[in-house]
């Protein structure tokens, strides 16, 4: 952190050397200032855009400009005529002012032309950036446009942040794009079709709905094409063959039209580079734009995946990864009152996994250490289909419904190894997973505003869903002899269960406002949960032979489950918004009947329960982007019926678990306060936040543990647990150069129960990245950064510290009229405190692609793992154990392809 400090301050001081620092005001012509007005500097030989600013409350703008030139300089704001005016800049000059007074405007339609040409304008809580004012030709997709605008994040995943917030939904030219998730669209859109991207701040995508409640957090991107773009098919097909170990391919078409009355987008991959377009994580948090209509509503009811914990990539990495994808996305207008729209989604993923693993047992003090070899397919598939009808500016009817359907594998070949104080163990494992879950959920909304007071709304939301996970393991060692009715004269010990888990949820609530006046309104909620869930489960055992184990003892109740578990919320609920100065507030009360019940072991039990849960919801409003935003809510968190079914059921070889149909909601109190300051007079963004955490009667698992196996089943704890988190996130703008800092730290204690006894673990993590990153048009474009994180966990007897360094470089040089050249490289140093384990390695990925100037053709050779790395680290940490992975990876790939854009 220290030394990109010292070279942050080393390089503005270069450019103020070298530029003069130009600043002024901008009024109107009775000389009031005026924000957000927009000045931009061309220079007057060329034509050249040199640089730009945005004035602040105060009508002040100020940018630097190279000596030497003479300059063009606008003045503009909407609804007034733009001021021009030439200024000279001596070599030898010394900072300079230049004020601007604008006219009212004769031509409305010149101030339209002008928001077009400027790299920024903000209007109202919309954000329009002019993409080519930030570009310099090495972009690719959206994703590495996104980057280049101040105030935008994307992650590695190609997650979007706006000013510290998430972005749920993207659209082009007013349309969705694959609605519900936004790396599909970072990924693939073009980059050289882009004109403008609009952030909507504050976005409701209900016209009546605006203002009434709280959208701070709601962000939409809007991304509109160039005129080229509109009417006509473009996109890219690129195909390429490579080496890395066997032969590798890539195949993949990326195609989209739009016009005024609808658009489709196609896009397609196959490879086995390690590419991953559409990952099982990306499968289970794609919400296809299904949202929680009553999250401010006080319970915690969650469907949760009843699957067998499958493995999931570290960085997108594996051994070994072949892909195939494709999906597809349209909408269509039939009228000006009635949108459609829907998508479809199919992935086949297999994925070869080597790892090897150490894991020391707190209570026990054993260690075992695991090397396995895993194959899995994942065959992902979902279908969406949405209807909007709004026949007049009072009504709105919408329709959605969204099918999912998967196909999951995974066969895993292990030794497991561990040591205790009665010796060493040696442990031969096969494991297979098997699971076909599949759900349909369907949300019908209506919207209806009787007159400019009184407002309607009504949502109804149902999921029903069918998962039927298969897990079977065979073991030399005998697992859970105390419980397991085995066959001990046999081979090997082939255990086998089965599981289906069916749901039926039904969410429906109706609101009602009513607009008191500007500043205020009344919110009166009504509204139901209600969920039906049926549980089977049962183990056996096949035999050498073949035939399955007829031991009556199979038959037991404690090996089988025939669960039926109701779950009914009926609530009521008042909010007030209200705003009085720079406060906007909205406190709140709901009060919810809860009824619970089970039906298992020929009998019966029931929970019903009345609670009223308060929340508030205030944020002060400094300036038009600086805000500070309080949040509390107390929620009432209920469990579904995998913590109810009281029959055991495998989660690993090592691992059963039994429910308990006596646990009661737990209750939480979330406080979290934020700040966030989007300044583009000096072109700094910055948010922070600070989130605390109380959990009382918490479910929590009580863990029997002997040697390395675990019988755990939830219990509602009687301590409290805790936790707090803070972040925050400086980006500043130096001209051409961007700087970035961050940091995350995140402390908790929780309360465990491992052989009757409560134990206490703390986890302390934290994370800290800085940067610098340039961005010239013509010259060599580099970033640099260095990132630390660090986690520590105390456990009982158990402390550990890991500690990751990885400072990195990333490349981009256009050169040669024609040809690119980019490069990822970054350095990891994973170590303990007591360097027990210690890794270094290195990724190099690089790429070098030829596309003459007007072109359709382009001409590409991608190289990733370079350095050829074998493994990377990864560490984690629970009530039960600590653990470190090694996770093996794909070898050093070449690949050359050529792409045609269309």
């Amino acid at each position: 952190m220290k030394y990109l400090s010292i070279l942050l301050l080393f390089i503005s001081g270069s450019l103020s050397a070298q530029s003069v620092n130009l600043s002024g005001t901008v009024k109107d012509s009775i000389g009031r200032p005026l924000e957000l007005a927009n000045i931009i500097a061309t220079v007057k030989s060329t034509g050249a855009m040199e640089n730009y600013a945005i004035t602040n409350t105060e009508g002040r703008y100020q940018f630097n400009l190279p000596a030497g030139e003479t300059y063009t300089l606008a003045g503009s704001f909407l609804g007034l005529a733009p001021s021009i005016q030439e200024l000279v800049i001596p070599a030898d000059a010394d900072d300079m002012k230049l004020d601007f007074v604008l006219l009212p405007a004769e031509n409305q339609l010149d101030d339209v032309e002008l928001v077009y040409e400027m790299p920024v304008v903000v209007r109202g809580d919309t954000i329009a950036y002019n993409t080519d004012s930030f570009t310099n030709g090495t972009e690719q997709k959206l994703g590495d446009v996104l980057k280049k605008l101040p105030g935008i994040e994307v992650n590695d995943d190609g997650e979007i942040e706006v000013e510290g917030k998430r972005v749920t939904k993207i659209m082009v030219e007013g349309k969705d794009f694959f609605d519900g998730d936004s790396k599909l669209a970072t990924k693939n859109i073009p980059a050289d079709a882009l004109k403008k991207v609009e952030v909507l701040r504050n976005f409701n995508e209900v016209d009546q709905m605006r203002g009434l409640g709280n959208d701070q957090d709601n962000v939409a991107i809007n991304i509109k094409l160039k005129e080229g773009k509109k009417n006509f098919w473009f996109g890219e097909v690129q195909g390429g063959l490579g080496t890395g170990e066997k032969t590798r391919y890539l195949g993949s078409t990326k195609l989209f039209y739009y016009n005024p009355k609808g658009s489709v987008n196609l896009i397609g991959n196959t490879n086995n580079t390690g590419d991953v377009p559409f990952t099982f994580r990306d499968y289970f948090n794609f919400t296809g734009g299904f949202r929680n209509f009553n999250q401010r509503g006080g319970t915690s009811f969650n469907i949760s995946d009843s699957g067998l914990g499958f493995l999931v990539t570290q960085n997108n990495r594996a051994n070994d990864i072949e892909t195939n994808f494709g999906a597809a996305n349209f909408s269509y207008a039939p009228s000006e009152a009635w949108d459609l729209s829907g998508f479809a989604i199919f992935s086949d993923n297999q994925t070869d996994f080597i790892q090897r693993s150490l894991r020391q047992y707190i209570q026990t003090a054993a260690t075992e250490v695991n090397s396995e070899t895993s194959d899995q397919r994942n065959q992902l598939g979902m279908v969406k289909f949405s209807s909007v009808y709004k026949p007049n500016t009072r009504l709105q009817l919408d329709y959605d419904v969204l099918a999912k359907k998967s196909n999951q594998n995974e066969n895993t070949d292990a030794l497991s190894i561990f040591t205790d104080g009665n010796g060493t163990v040696n442990n031969p494992i096969t494991e297979d997973k098997d699971n076909e879950p599949f759900s349909l959920n369907q949300n019908l909304n209506a919207y209806y505003t009787l007159d400019e007071n009184n407002i309607f709304a009504a949502y109804a939301q149902h999921l029903y869903q069918d998962e039927d996970p298969f897990y079977k393991a065979i073991l030399q060692v005998q697992p859970f002899g105390n419980i397991l009715p085995l066959d001990e004269n046999q081979d090997a010990f082939n255990v086998n269960q089965d599981k289906q888990i069916k749901t039926n949820k039904l969410d429906a609530k109706v609101d009602y406002y009513y607009v008191i006046n500007d500043k205020s309104n009344l919110n009166l909620s009504l509204g139901t949960t209600l969920s039906r869930q049926d549980f089977n489960s049962a183990i056996f055992q096949i035999l050498d032979s073949g035939l399955v184990n007829d031991d009556m003892a199979f038959d037991d109740a404690d090996l089988k489950n025939d669960v039926t578990y109701s779950f009914a919320d009926v609530f009521f609920g008042a909010h007030y918004k209200f705003k009085t100065g720079i406060f906007t507030v909205t406190p709140g009360l709901t009060l919810h009947n809860y009824n619970v019940k089970s039906e298992q072991l020929g009998t019966s039990s029931s929970d019903n329960k009345t609670l009223l849960l308060p929340d508030v919801y205030a944020v002060a409003q400094l300036k038009s982007s600086e805000s500070f935003r309080f949040n509390y809510q107390m929620t009432a968190d209920y469990t579904d019926v995998n913590n109810f079914a009281e029959g055991y059921v495998f989660n690993n070889y090592n691992r059963l678990f039994r429910g308990n149909r006596n646990i009661e909601n737990a209750i939480f109190h979330d406080v979290s306060l934020n700040y966030l300051n989007f300044n583009m007079f000096n072109f700094t963004n910055i948010n922070a936040g600070l989130n605390y955490t109380k959990r009382i009667d918490a479910i929590k698992n009580t863990t029997l543990i002997q040697q390395i196996n675990q019988v755990s089943s939830p219990m509602n704890s009687n301590f409290v647990d805790e936790s707090f988190s803070a972040n925050g996130r400086f980006q500043k703008t130096f001209r051409k150069i961007k700087a970035n800092l961050s940091g995350n730290l995140s402390y908790s204690t929780l309360n465990n129960i491992l052989n009757a006894a409560n134990r206490v673990s703390e986890n302390f993590t934290q994370n800290y990245s800085g940067s610098l990153e340039t961005n010239f048009k013509t010259a060599p474009n580099l970033e640099v950064g260095y990132n630390r994180s660090i986690n520590n966990y105390e456990n009982g007897n158990i402390s550990s510290r890991f500690y990751t360094d990885r400072p990195f470089a990333n490349l981009e040089y256009n050169f040669w009229n024609g040809f690119t050249l980019s490069a990822d490289f970054s350095y990891y140093n994973y170590y303990d405190d007591n360097d027990t384990v210690r890794n270094e390695y290195s990724f190099l990925e690089a790429s070098l692609f030829y596309r003459k100037p007007d072109s359709h053709w382009e001409f590409r050779l991608d190289g990733s793992n370079l350095l050829n790395v074998d493994s990377l680290n990864n560490d984690n940490f629970n009530e039960t154990f600590s653990n470190t992975t090694e996770y093996f990876v794909q070898p050093r790939i070449l690949l050359a392809s050529i792409t045609y854009n269309l």
